[in-house]
């Protein structure tokens, strides 16, 4: 029946069917609507267009109308509207063509514009006019709360059941449904035993990077669903191993709501899944799933994988144990600003406080030497674990040996898994007929593929076994069985070259939450050691400054060692005084050079006069600045022979050199100076019993160059003999036991 509202000039244009449906279950089971919807060009005819001006847009079916994102054919339309192309469009209700005021105001605007209809199965409206723009617009807002009633409506029982722990979620590998709907563990004993596997190691080793390398270096491979929803067995990855140790379902817990639906970036339309965090997860049923382990290990495991991932500023965790000679990488905190501090391998190695400079253009807060900073550390924490080593150390060989049988075992698993995949593979090939070589061909095939797996297994588990592997992951089992029996032993393992630098930063942060580390205004930095649980130590470190004046005692002690030159006091006596008082040089972490004593004696002018008798063997002997003021030669000379192994003369325990005051000596490094001994080829050396020219040996020189070697006990050959005796009973009490 031909409407009032339809002019001559509606008939001109083209009149579009618009088609929709929401979602792919109804295009494919709602076929009913569909024919009703196409049958809508039925009535474009019946009011007065031609069938040749009838066009159809269903590019949009299966897509909710919601919002306009994703519906290009809803662009179409109103594209082609705005271009006065379209004068009638037809819907079989409001719905099909928008459920939201905010797309559906827009297309009346330009309908009204346009002077284009709209006609659903109740009639045709005019959307320029005030009595059609109401109706349409009543029926956009009906609309539009109709879709927020069915979606609360259907919300509010998918809560309620999920809150019962009842909504059938798909379940991971490792667990399943029985006929009854049930969960129960998968009765596969491989599978079963392979995710214990992997939370037994993750538990050992604290990263899923270590689970994953050990399980491919052992040929193991985790049992996984294929989009068919079939076992399969593939090789472990990072992501794999992680989303086995996040699956709350492991430990059965039944979990709604881990996700959340985020904007992206890029476009500021697309939306995708992010994961929420475990405190802001919807509904948690615990106890609802058989566990592989409980709840309170599953959430140090989270805990675990959150911390080891190194978001210093956004997140302050403290990294994964990683190699490198830093101790406190990951855990160090800047005592001014509260920040983490970076670690800088740069001149030696130091920790460096970068936040005010990254984030606010400020100088950076400070920046310590490590060496000493880590040794305290260190020390302190060995002292601290001294009570319990024993015990500690026999619970670690026994967590060793428990993955180690798990691993044993579930290396057998896998040898029962492919044994029966080749027998199988074998009696499919028997069963068929040999002259249908297409079939035979390709179970002969799958016959040799599983039979060669079954070789690499055999071959897996005897490499597994084999006394190299036995010591592959901590410090090795003889050397922990060894160290287990008798206590106090920790140190050792702690300088063990076999013990890795992950290794020790894992055994640190056993105990130690963080350290606070303040440089101080002088040569002393101040380190608060955080232990877990709370409990706190202060310690003081000695660092290395530049000069005298930035020790904590400088002026004191600068005072007190003019005082005693000024009363004739040897430098080297000077030196002993102050180290018994408790001073030290600057870059000396002790004691009190007699150089340092020197340079503050020459640079307030106090000079020495009278010679010194430093032996009582009867040798006058004199310092390297005596030396130069009775040569008439640069200080800076000898100590440039000496570095250059021209002047060869062993070094005081006081760091000083002492050189006799004999003619000999003394004619020997004027003729050094004099360039009368070459420089290249031959060198002086100052002994205790005279005067040895060694002739540095080159491959040019020949061997007619005589070689004087005098006989010398060297100062550092008795420290040498006591390190090899000490290390020579280290190694025989270890290997008696």
């Amino acid at each position: 029946m031909k409407s009032e509202l339809i002019k001559p000039a509606h008939l001109a244009r083209k009149a579009v069917v618009y088609i929709r449906q929401s979602t792919p279950h109804q295009v494919t089971n709602n076929q009913e609507s569909l024919r009703f919807q196409y049958a809508l060009r039925q009535r474009a005819r019946e009011l007065g267009w031609h069938e040749s001006d009838i066009d159809v847009i269903d590019a949009d079916l299966g897509l909710s109308g919601a919002s306009v994102t994703q519906r290009s054919g809803f662009k179409e339309l109103v594209g082609r509207v705005g271009l006065s192309e379209v004068g009638l469009i037809l819907s079989i209700d409001v719905t099909r063509l928008a459920r939201n005021c905010s797309d559906w105001y827009p297309l009346l605007d330009i309908c009204g514009l346009r002077d284009c209809l709209i006609a659903d199965r109740d009639g045709v409206y005019d959307p320029g006019s005030a009595n059609g723009r109401l109706l349409l617009g009543l029926k956009g807002t009906i609309s539009e709360l109709e879709l927020h009633t069915i979606r609360s409506r259907l919300t509010a029982g998918l809560l309620a059941k999920a809150e019962r722990g009842e909504l059938a979620l798909s379940l991971p590998i490792g667990l399943m449904r029985d006929p009854s709907g049930v969960v129960v563990k998968d009765p596969d004993l491989a599978v079963q035993e392979r995710l214990e596997l992997v939370f037994q190691m993750f538990l050992k080793f604290h990263t899923v990077a270590k689970v994953m390398r050990l399980l491919n270096g052992r040929s193991l491979d985790l049992p996984r669903r294929d989009r068919h929803g079939d076992l399969c067995w593939t090789r472990a990855t990072i992501c794999s191993v992680a989303a086995i140790l996040k699956n709350p379902a492991y430990a059965g817990a039944f979990v709604y709501g881990r996700t959340r639906m985020r904007t992206l970036a890029r476009d500021g339309a697309s939306r995708a899944k992010a994961p929420r965090p475990i405190e802001e997860w919807r509904i948690v049923v615990k106890d609802r799933y058989p566990a592989y382990v409980d709840w309170q290990t599953y959430e140090m495991i989270r805990n675990i994988i959150r911390d080891n991932r190194a978001e210093y500023m956004r997140n302050k965790t403290r990294g994964a144990p990683r190699d490198g000679d830093l101790l406190l990488h990951g855990i160090a905190w800047c005592a001014r600003c509260g920040h983490k501090m970076y670690v800088r391998y740069k001149g030696g190695g130091q920790y460096v406080c970068n936040h005010l400079r990254s984030n606010e253009g400020l100088p950076a807060c400070q920046y310590i030497r490590a060496a000493r900073v880590d040794a305290v550390v260190a020390d302190a924490f060995l002292t601290a674990l001294a009570p319990a080593e024993l015990d500690a150390l026999s619970k670690a060989r026994r967590a060793q040996q428990q993955v180690d049988t798990a691993l044993r075992s579930s290396a057998e698993r896998q040898l029962e898994r492919k044994r029966y995949a080749a027998a199988l593979a074998e009696r499919q090939f028997n069963r068929v007929d040999p002259d249908n070589r297409l079939v035979a061909g390709e179970l002969e095939r799958r016959w040799e593929v599983a039979l060669s797996e079954l070789r690499a297994a055999e071959e897996a588990l005897v490499q597994q076994s084999s006394p190299q592997t036995i010591g592959q992951m901590g410090i090795g089992k003889v050397l922990h069985g060894k160290v287990v029996s008798l206590a106090g032993r920790l140190p050792q393992i702690w300088a063990d070259p076999a013990t890795v630098d992950a290794q020790r930063k894992a055994l640190l942060r056993c105990l130690v939450d963080k350290v606070v580390l303040d440089q101080g205004e002088h040569d002393v930095a101040r380190v608060r050691i955080v232990w877990r649980g709370g409990a706190a130590s202060d310690l003081e470190v000695k660092l290395k400054v530049n000069s005298v004046a930035k020790l904590t005692r400088g002026t004191e002690m600068r005072d007190r060692a003019l005082d005693l030159a000024r009363n004739g006091t040897p430098d080297d006596e000077i030196a002993s005084t102050l180290t018994s008082e408790g001073h030290r040089s600057p870059n000396c972490e002790n004691m009190v050079l007699p150089i340092t004593v020197a340079q503050m004696r020459r640079s307030a002018g106090i000079r020495v006069t009278k010679p010194r008798n430093r032996w009582s063997h009867g040798f006058s002997l004199l310092s390297a600045q005596e030396l130069a003021g009775r040569l008439d030669i640069p200080v800076n000379w000898i100590y440039v022979q000496i570095r250059q192994k021209r002047l060869l003369i062993d070094r005081q325990s006081n760091g000083a050199y002492l050189f006799q005051d004999t003619s000999s000596v003394l004619d020997a490094i004027k003729s050094l100076r004099n360039h009368t001994i070459t420089s290249t080829s031959e060198s002086v050396s100052l002994t205790r019993r005279g005067i040895n020219m060694r002739n540095r040996w080159r491959g040019s020189t020949g061997a007619g160059r005589a070689r004087l070697i005098g006989r010398v006990w060297p100062a550092n050959f008795a420290r040498l003999l006591l390190i090899l005796c000490r290390f020579c009973f280290l190694e025989g009490a270890l290997s008696g036991m």
